[in-house]
């Protein structure tokens, strides 16, 4: 799977916005969702915004592929021209990306926690939501990726937020990593 989505994710990434969907001929291929866009300080003017331009700034790119078949999902994030040497957490959210970083709603979770927000590690862990944690290299660029053993049904997360630092496990902060930094809009 990993192959499939690099490569549409570095066939994409020469183009500025470009939303690719391949859609399965069958129920036991795979479905490969991708976008490639520009962060810009503007939520209406592209897939991809950031609130924080120190951390996240206008210009800086991201690509996030998305594979789901019958053994799960495979989501996969690159980004270029952020801050170099930086960690970085980001998860699935339920919404949209808007105005600001509370639009995309909580975090994405397949059994979801009837106390929201979710910082009980029952619920807020890698194996129920989708994090994407990264720590960027020397010219501001990472890549990671996500697996889980389940797929999305009727309920589909909207976006992509990226957050200010790695991603808590701990008791009662399970699933937080501070302030929201940018979103990407995504077609799961």
């Amino acid at each position: 799977m990993r192959n499939r989505i690099a490569v549409i994710l570095t066939t994409l990434a020469a183009t500025t916005t470009v939303t690719a969907v391949a859609t399965p001929a069958s129920a036991t291929e795979s479905k490969i969702t991708a976008v490639v866009t520009t962060f810009q300080a503007d939520h209406r003017f592209s897939n991809a915004v950031t609130y924080d331009t120190d951390l996240v700034p206008a210009g800086a790119l991201a690509g996030v592929g998305v594979e789901t078949s019958e053994k799960g999902t495979v989501t996969e994030l690159e980004v270029r021209g952020l801050v170099p040497n930086r960690e970085y957490g980001a998860h699935v959210h339920v919404k949209r990306c808007g105005a600001t970083g509370e639009a995309a709603g909580p975090h994405y979770q397949h059994v979801q926690d009837p106390k929201q927000p979710s910082t009980d590690p029952a619920y807020a862990n890698p194996e129920n939501e989708i994090w994407l944690d990264f720590t960027t290299d020397a010219q501001g660029a990472a890549s990671t990726r996500s697996e889980v053993a389940w797929t999305f049904g009727d309920r589909r997360p909207a976006s992509l937020v990226v957050h200010e630092h790695r991603t808590s496990t701990a008791e009662g902060k399970a699933g937080t990593a501070g302030a929201r930094l940018a979103c990407v809009n995504v077609s799961f």
